[in-house]
């Protein structure tokens, strides 16, 4: 028994060597080698390289992804340790039609391959877009929007966000970083595609926390179409951050030291085949800076004129810091899932100090001091889920975010002392203010063409906000020798706002030359407000239906005319809601209005854009009106003089306009750009059952240069002017900006060092407004030190290979508040 087992065990094994061959002697096998495959991409009309393309590579049915890689700003790719065989190679990338290459072969005897140029052109599916080309492409204008790439400009380094948005075709920034776009401030802001909730307290602070060096691109979409939600009247500012898909390990450090502001950052990433992990922290610093201010009111009473008149000086230090961590992981070749927070915080320390007098039956002086301190921080936190489909275009995404911002704001000490024989002026009061906006958002988005000339665009969104803000007003009694908290003037606010949303749009090519984008959003929302104490809730809830159309026709020359139609709405954030008033001067106090009801607006616009060997030219022209225009207004206590503004639903306001910007480039060397854009304002309105009426003609432009001299010295200029802004009371300052930059590439351009000077002429810069109403007159100059030197290092250090992304993971896009700023009221 135990024999016939060894033999059958011995039988099994020899069976199963000689099945592999004889032992101990190696099979003969063919010659291998593995080979590599590389390429440039072009644009077909200018020749201009493309930055970031797509590369597949496939086997020779097209269903299989083998490898892949991104072009580099040369355009050049290489796929290497490729084997022997037949290959489909697909070239990809935004805006352009999709280049498929079949019959790619490498074989023993030629294991390399050189596919030369490989030109993409325009997909008129999506409607024509313009590339301002050059080395370095400055300008990009495309289908729905505008794109300047601020990373090619290095007069910026150093700086922050406000500084890069004011060298946006059509977008106007003050000195405290209010944003306007075409004359109007009724726009969203996004980071990456996404909303941030620091935006919900202030734009101005928030962009001051963005360092200059950390974005790539921005984004201005002046006809949003139905995927996009129906807020932002005059349209949305998308800020693009510098992020790589990378395979291995890389980063990068920037520093800037100056006379009036610094800045640090740090970005570390890290990808290894289908997980990727990335951080970044920055951190910007304005050395305490010194202003003067002088104040002005007339105000006619039954019995006699008011004269409010004082004069002072402030000190003010700003902190910002923001950081993120993303991470993502492809499934496999169609499915991904991805999650990123992202974290911003402001400071900003005011100490100020005024002398003044108030004449009306007798003549008394004052001087108050005050101190100022304002925090506003938050995060969002998303995560999404993409799935794509093999050789289509089919998409399907769902993502859910998570936003919290909070703001908190002190005015500590605000003591006014008389120096005459008035004691009814002499207080002391404190200020305090805690804010917290949250927002939950569930989005899911479908794309199915259903062929190469038409595709839908199908989509659902629900945002629910919750806005709470606990204010607190307290007076100095001097008999009990301390603060006493005033009920008038204190309380806690609760906001809720929920939005539901679904959209659908169709886009379809007519033909060879023509091509159309219609939609339609609807949006239900509903409101409601409660305060702690027996002040009245409210309530309210409507619908919109908004369309939306864009109809483009292509020429000759990369020549494209476009007409589009949208209808928005506008609802207001915290910023114009939150009823705490402001008391930093007892004579000029602020608050919200939490009864503002949303702008409603109707654009048309017809634009028309060429580029002519090097020459680019974009024009527009477009009209808008606005319902329920929200805007500051001031009103005059006759009793008492104190001012009170707050915001208003002020009336209707008809806005024509004129767009142009221009770009050459000569000899690959040196670019030139200009650009300006003229729009009227004319509102109407009854407040208080006084009519008022307004017209003015609002004006920006902007121009600058770049140079590039032996391919590592880069010379910058810029300069803009930005004429008064109008609202239906009066105006506010004009603004205008000139700065010089210079960097040399160093370490093999791994690293930057550069020097950057603004206003070289004018030390100081002031500040005027003036407004009126139905009994007073206003006038206002405010004066700071502007000329600042500066200079910036840059470097980038690790493994730099990249790799070909999944199609874009950003799902999430709330674009749906009215966002506010330091002087909007």
């Amino acid at each position: 028994m135990k024999r016939s087992l060894l033999l059958l065990l011995l039988t099994v094994i020899s069976a199963s060597l000689f099945a592999q061959g004889p032992p101990f002697i190696r099979q003969s096998q063919g010659p291998s080698i593995k080979g590599r495959i590389s390429g440039t991409v072009l644009d077909s009309i200018s020749q201009a390289p493309v930055e970031f393309a797509t590369i597949e590579l496939l086997d020779a049915s097209g269903q299989k992804q083998i490898t892949g890689d991104i072009t580099d700003d040369k355009g050049h790719f290489k796929l290497t340790d490729i084997s022997n065989g037949d290959y489909t190679i697909q070239v990809t990338y935004l805006g352009y039609a999709t280049r498929t290459l079949t019959g790619v072969s490498l074989t023993l005897e030629k294991p390399d391959l050189d596919l030369g140029d490989i030109p993409l052109a325009a997909d008129n599916i999506q409607l024509t877009e313009v590339t301002v080309t050059g080395e370095a492409a400055l300008v990009e204008n495309k289908i729905d929007k505008i794109v300047y790439n601020a990373d090619k400009d290095v007069s910026t380094s150093g700086g922050d966000a406000s500084e890069v948005l004011r060298r946006v075709p059509l977008l106007s920034v003050d000195l405290d970083g209010n944003v306007s776009l075409r004359g109007s401030s009724n726009i969203q802001m996004l980071i990456n595609g996404r909303p941030s909730g620091v935006f919900a307290a202030s734009i101005a602070d928030a962009l001051k926390t963005i360092p200059a060096d950390e974005i790539k691109s921005v984004e201005v979409i002046t006809t949003p179409g139905a995927k996009y939600d129906a807020e932002g009247s005059a349209g949305i500012i998308n800020i693009i951050t510098k992020k790589k898909n990378i395979e291995g390990f890389s980063g990068s450090v920037n520093t800037s030291v100056g006379t009036r502001q610094n800045s640090a950052g740090l970005s570390l990433s890290l990808a290894t085949g289908r997980l990727g992990i990335s951080g970044n922290g920055n951190a910007y610093f304005s050395w305490p800076r010194a202003a003067t201010q002088t104040f002005y009111r007339e105000d006619i009473t039954p019995n006699y004129t008011r004269v409010l008149d004082q004069a002072g000086q402030s000190n003010s230090t700003i902190l910002g810091y923001n950081g993120s961590v993303s991470a993502y992981y492809d499934l496999n070749a169609f499915n991904s899932i991805s999650s990123s927070i992202r974290y911003n915080g402001f400071n900003n320390w005011l100490d100020g100090m005024a002398n003044g007098s108030l004449s009306d039956t007798t003549a008394r002086e004052f001087s108050r001091t005050s101190l100022n301190n304002r925090l506003n921080n938050g995060f969002d936190w998303t995560s999404d889920f993409r799935k794509t489909f093999p050789n289509s275009e089919r998409e399907f995404s769902v993502a859910f975010q998570l936003t919290n911002s909070f703001s908190n704001r002190l005015i500590e000490n605000n003591q006014t002392d008389v120096l005459g024989n008035a004691p009814d002026l002499i207080s002391r009061q404190n200020n305090y203010n805690d804010g917290i906006n949250a927002e939950y958002t569930l989005q899911a988005d479908y794309v199915h063409p259903f062929s190469k000339k038409i595709k839908l665009e199908t989509g659902a969104k629900a945002v629910i906000r919750r806005i709470d803000s606990d204010y607190q007003f307290e007076q100095y009694d001097p008999a009990l020798q301390q603060f006493v908290l005033n009920s008038d003037f204190t309380d806690v606010f609760a906001y809720h706002q929920d939005v539901y949303a679904g959209y659908l749009s169709l886009n379809a090519k007519v033909g060879e030359n023509y091509g159309v984008v219609a939609g339609a959003r609807y949006e239900h929302t509903s409101i409601a407000g409660d305060y702690q104490s027996e002040r009245p809730s409210f309530s309210n809830q409507y619908d919109n239906l908004l369309p939306s159309l864009i109809l483009s026709r292509t020429f000759k020359n990369f020549s494209t005319l476009k007409l589009s139609f949208s209808q928005r709405i506008q609802r207001p954030s915290l910023y114009f809601i939150n009823p705490y008033q402001q008391v930093e001067d007892p004579f000029n106090v602020t608050a919200g209005n939490p009864d503002l009801e949303p702008e409603r607006s109707s654009q048309f616009e017809l634009s028309y854009g060429t580029f002519v060997k090097g020459l680019s030219i974009n024009s527009a022209v477009f009209y808008r009106f606005t319902q329920n225009v929200i805007e500051g207004f001031l009103q005059v206590d006759p009793e008492t003089g104190i001012s009170k503004t707050t915001f208003l639903n002020i009336g209707q306001n008809q806005s024509f306009g004129l767009d142009f910007f221009s770009s050459v480039t000569i000899k690959k060397a040196l670019t030139l750009r200009a650009g300006f854009n003229l729009s009227t304002y004319d509102a109407s309105g009854t407040i208080n059952g006084q009519s008022i009426e307004t017209q003015a003609l609002l004006f920006n432009g902007n121009m600058g240069g770049n140079l590039t001299v032996k391919k590592v010295w880069k010379f910058e200029m810029f300069g803009f002017y930005r004429a008064p802004r109008q609202s239906l009371q009066g105006i506010t300052p004009n603004f205008s900006l000139f700065s010089l930059g210079l960097n040399r590439d160093i370490f093999d351009k791994r690293g930057a060092i550069g020097i950057r000077v603004v206003e070289p002429f004018f030390k100081n810069k002031q500040f005027k407004s003036e407004l009126s109403g139905e009994n007073f007159y206003q006038t206002s100059n405010f004066s700071i030190p502007f000329r600042s030197y500066g200079i910036n290092f840059s470097l980038r250090f690790g493994k730099l290979d990249f790799r070909p992304p999944q199609r874009s993971r950003r799902s999430i896009r709330n674009e749906d508040l009215k966002e506010g700023g330091d002087n909007n009221i």
